[in-house]
């Protein structure tokens, strides 16, 4: 038709759409399909008659079956007849979403697809409810939205006789408003992803025992996209599980190599698992702070995908390794264009695309990632490239590790961090100018956190490595062997420090010199090993000749001098001369406090060993009194929750027991230990210690068998974080034996003291004063039940031992013991080993192993 000199054309009518009419092509349902607790929240969400938003809630990515669950739910739908109309669009752009309107508006309403937009705006129209027509119930699925700004006037109605479905990766603000439900759609549980494994392996006639499958669907993070991938991979080479597994845990082969190509893809699925996330990474590297988020995820991909300190993220290396990275330049005089701001802000931009999970609300475990988006982020890395990453990761962790860690649960966090950094990036961590400092502060941690043979494990592992690396003389060789000495006498072997210590001194002597700090330091360890032991006098000689060559060489006000000094004064009294610890102590505090000042924590733990000599000088109330106001002290300059804190109020309530409160005592034990469980675990050797005196206080209060009760669970823990020959786990073996003979079972006494004497001379040596008073117990036990002979042989043993003891017999204690009096006061006076240390850690001012 002619209009103007112009040629319009006009579409023929189509006729209406016969009901029910589909719009649009279904993805067909997977195979074995996995039915899971979110299907049932869709459906009821579906419902309630709400738009729904499908989407993720903790890995936040593709791969978890949104565009399945999609489908099942449609399919449902469709099939069960609760739909006259449904439309299924491929939503990944704003033009594929007006397109199919477009084409629903020609089916429905003869309009003229070729104009789009109108044809578009027209099917929206229609969806719109309305009294005069009769009703149409109808179901519009849009698929893989990429941003909430593609649907900006796109949206379908709200409608009682409608519903839409919306499955993306994006989790912004704008996906839900009124009438709009979010259904979070997580990983499979780890019951869901094994019964998918074992169905889909099944129906190919392949078996593989539960823990096998199991143990598979945890290496691929319980992803739906991989483990469909990886029975399809399995099944077409031909491998069973445990064959699988191996080849995914070596490093030398990329996740791309072990699941199928494009062209091998199960389900008609579109993309491979290492592709799944490249378009979100794509976007997100194009979203303000342009340019930060795919150096933001290789951060997150070197470190522990189940949590990632904020701090560890915004600390300078991480900024320096975002500055380099995006192109903003190198910082200048210490001053990154990348500022803690911008780091913050990629991190949602990463998280509302579902890249990670960002909790700010959580300072430990701010940020999660999946481990296969680690993997994939990290494999498409240079080699160059992958070990700058490591060693700019480890720099951030070493950053936002304390000095002295007073939150357990923190430490915890920066040590899985550092574990999983060193799972698949060891050999970065240890270059030609030595070992990185995060692998210190690693084993370090571990030991501060009462996990002694894991911190000797750690330090054996490091020193090996690094005498392989780096040679025997290398100082990182050093300091490793350093360390393991030390954890070996904190776990009770102190003849096996002695003789570490003594390896180490003679080595650092001869690369260094006698004079060297580090060969002063190895002799100060020597002594104070020595001490512990059971040579008292020989460590306060050793401490002697130590403090005079550190005046001589450092200085009479240097801090080793002055730790130095605390430890004179502390073995001289561990020697017999209590009261001279006292005024050595006293004469130290003055020159601390000039030296340090009043408020430093070595000045602080002084005026704590002034409080504890005391006690031990025969003032028990005049040593809590002193501790109480020590404890305040700490607690304003350190914090309540600190570890020195926390044990000034332990030798507190140590002292009021010793002193005849033992209803204060208990009271005040009470009160620490719930403060210790929150700061510091329930596994902590602090914390145990409390539960061993607060038992002790429930005997002497004459609640016996309660106190048996308490010793035999705290035994039982013990063995288990502690091990069964720590020296802690020792004593509250002795203490569970002494209050089984009072609490009427004289038989259970003496065999306990069997089992423990045999432990002791095994892991102390028949001569240590804590296994001769072992062997005392037993005999006087022996003699309760009227067993003379050989209570008399075990005396006889203690009689020729004084020889053997030399100047520690006056350890041996020579008079028949009233038990029933004498227990009610001994458990608070330990044997050397477990009373209560000088300090929280260790003397003050002490190099201490770095």
């Amino acid at each position: 038709m002619a209009d103007g000199g112009k040629v319009v054309y006009y579409a023929a009518p189509r006729p209406a759409a016969s009901w029910p009419h589909q719009v649009g092509v279904l993805p067909r349902e997977a195979d074995h399909f996995q039915d899971r607790a979110v299907v049932q929240q869709l459906e009821q969400a579906m419902a309630q008659g709400s738009t729904v938003v499908l989407c993720q809630v903790l890995a936040g990515m593709g791969g978890v079956g949104k565009t399945q669950l999609a489908a099942h739910r449609a399919r449902q739908a469709w099939a069960g007849g609760g739909v006259d109309l449904l439309v299924w669009v491929n939503a990944s752009t704003r033009a594929a979403v007006v397109s199919a309107y477009a084409q629903a508006a020609g089916d429905i309403l003869g309009a003229d697809p070729k104009d789009s937009e109108h044809a578009a705006r027209a099917f929206l129209a229609w969806l719109e409810p309305k009294r005069s027509e009769p009703r149409c119930r109808w179901m519009v699925v849009l698929d893989d939205v990429a941003a909430p700004a593609d649907l900006r006037e796109l949206w379908p109605p709200a409608s009682r006789q409608g519903r839409t479905l919306i499955t993306t990766r994006c989790r912004d603000a704008a996906l839900i408003g009124s009438g709009r439900s979010l259904v979070p759609v997580g990983l499979f549980t780890p019951d869901e992803a094994t019964t998918y494994l074992n169905t889909a392996l099944a129906a190919h006639g392949r078996l593989d025992t539960p823990t096998e499958l199991a143990a598979l669907a945890d290496d691929l993070g319980h992803l739906p996209l991989a483990l469909s991938q990886a029975a399809a991979y399995v099944i077409d080479a031909d491998l069973d599980c445990a064959t699988y597994r191996a080849l995914l845990s070596d490093r030398a082969q990329t996740l791309a190599e072990l699941l199928p190509d494009a062209d091998g893809l199960p389900d008609d699925q579109p993309v491979t698992v290492a592709a799944a996330w490249a378009l979100s990474m794509d976007r997100a590297d194009r979203l303000a702070p342009v340019g930060l988020a795919r150096p933001m995820l290789e951060l997150t991909a070197a470190l522990d995908a189940n949590g990632i300190p904020a701090s560890v993220l915004v600390s300078p290396p991480a900024l320096a390794y975002l500055t380099e990275h995006s192109g903003c330049g190198a910082a200048r005089d210490g001053v990154y264009s990348i500022t803690p701001q911008d780091a913050l802000r990629i991190l949602r931009v990463l998280h509302r695309l579902s890249l990670i999970d960002h909790n700010p609300r959580s300072l430990d475990r701010a940020v999660r990632v999946h481990q296969l988006i680690q993997r994939v982020t990290r494999e498409a890395l240079t080699s160059q490239q992958h070990d700058r990453l490591a060693r700019a990761a480890a720099d951030a962790v070493t950053s936002a590790w304390p000095d002295m860690e007073g939150d357990a649960v923190f430490a915890q966090v920066l040590r899985a961090n550092a574990e999983a950094l060193t799972a698949h990036a060891e050999d970065a961590l240890y270059q030609a100018d030595g070992v990185h400092d995060v692998l210190f502060h690693a084993g370090r941690s571990l030991g501060q956190a009462g996990q002694v043979q894991a911190a000797i494990d750690h330090f054996q592992h490091l020193a090996s490595t690094a005498h392989g690396r780096l040679g025997p003389d290398h100082p990182d060789t050093l300091n490793a062997r350093h360390n393991v000495a030390w954890g070996r006498g904190v776990a009770g072997y102190s003849a096996a420090a002695v003789a570490a210590f003594s390896e180490l001194r003679a080595d650092v002597e001869r690369m260094r010199g006698p004079d060297h700090p580090d060969a002063l330091c190895a002799r100060y360890d020597l002594a104070h090993w020595q001490g512990t032991a059971g040579d008292t006098e020989g460590a306060l000689a050793a401490f002697v000749r130590l403090l005079a060559d550190r005046k001589r060489v450092l200085g009479p006000d240097h801090p080793d001098t002055l730790h130095t000094r605390c430890a004179v004064a502390r073995w001289r009294g561990e020697a017999g001369d209590a009261a001279a610890a006292v005024a050595d102590f006293a004469r130290l505090l003055t020159d601390m406090e000039r030296v340090l000042g009043p408020d430093h924590h070595s000045t602080l733990a002084i005026r704590h060993n002034v409080g504890s000599w005391t006690g031990r000088a025969g003032d028990p109330a005049g040593a809590a009194t002193a501790l109480a106001q020590t404890a305040a002290l700490r607690e304003r300059v350190l914090g309540a929750d600190h570890p020195s804190s926390l044990f000034t109020r332990h030798c507190c309530a140590h002292w009021r027991a010793v002193a005849g409160d033992t209803d204060a005592a208990a009271a005040a034990f009470t009160q620490l230990l719930a403060s210790q469980e929150g700061a510091l675990g329930p596994d902590h050797p602090h914390t145990l210690v409390t539960r061993l005196d607060l038992a002790a206080c429930r005997g002497v209060a004459g609640d016996v068998s309660g106190a048996v009760t308490a010793f035999a669970h705290l035994l039982a823990h013990q063995e288990r974080v502690l091990g069964r020959d720590h020296a802690h786990t020792l004593y509250t073996h002795h203490c569970l034996a002494h209050w089984s003979g009072v609490a009427g079972d004289p038989a259970a006494a003496v065999a306990a003291f069997a089992r423990l004497l045999a432990d002791r001379e095994r892991v102390l040596g028949p001569d240590h004063p804590d296994t001769v008073y072992t062997r005392e117990c037993h005999a006087q036990w022996h003699g309760v039940v009227g067993d003379t002979a050989a209570a008399a042989e075990l005396v006889q043993t203690l009689v020729d031992g004084e020889t053997a003891l030399g100047p520690h017999r006056h350890r041996i204690r020579n008079t028949p013991y009233d038990f029933y009096t004498w227990g009610a006061t001994w458990p608070f006076h330990r044997p050397e080993q477990v009373r209560p240390p000088t300090d929280a850690t260790s003397e003050p001012g002490r190099r201490k192993p770095s």
